[in-house]
């Protein structure tokens, strides 16, 4: 599986740890940046990741910031984007397993690196159920298509 990981100044503190934990997951990185903690404009990552996804040249996404939120309101104005941001355990299982998430977004001021990877390694794992859950998804692509 391919995953494209993104992050800006706030959420640098986590990149390290995560491109690891995707590598221990056997994933291939495609990282998008940045590459330290000096300043920078989040939506510029956030779309680059998004595009990356939405465009299937990636089949995930990680958005890193201060508290996800940045990331995951710039990545869901791209068409076929299910971004969400986690701080529990419940949610990074439940946004795959229901929502069929595509990007994960974290808050380097949120969460420690450790709680990241154990997030993400069950955001990752996670797989969608379908069912009931599919009807809801394809409700969420009906108002993309109406209103992007």
């Amino acid at each position: 599986m391919k995953v494209a990981v993104g992050c800006d100044h706030g959420g640098f503190v986590l990149k390290e740890k995560i491109i690891e934990t995707l590598n221990k997951l056997g994933a291939e990185v495609v990282d998008f940046g940045t590459n330290s903690s000096e300043s920078v404009d989040y939506p510029v990552f956030a779309e680059k990741v998004a595009h990356a996804v939405a465009d299937k040249v990636c089949d995930l996404g990680v958005l890193l910031c201060g508290t996800g939120i940045g990331m995951s309101i710039v990545a869901n104005k791209v068409k076929g984007i299910r971004a969400a941001v986690l701080s529990d355990v419940f949610s990074a299982k439940a946004t795959r397993q229901h929502n069929d998430s595509n990007i994960l977004c974290l808050g380097g001021r949120v969460v420690t690196p450790e709680d990241a990877a154990k997030l993400l390694t069950i955001w990752y794992t996670a797989e969608f159920e379908g069912g009931r859950h599919q009807k809801r998804v394809d409700m969420i692509s009906d108002i993309e298509n109406r209103n992007l």
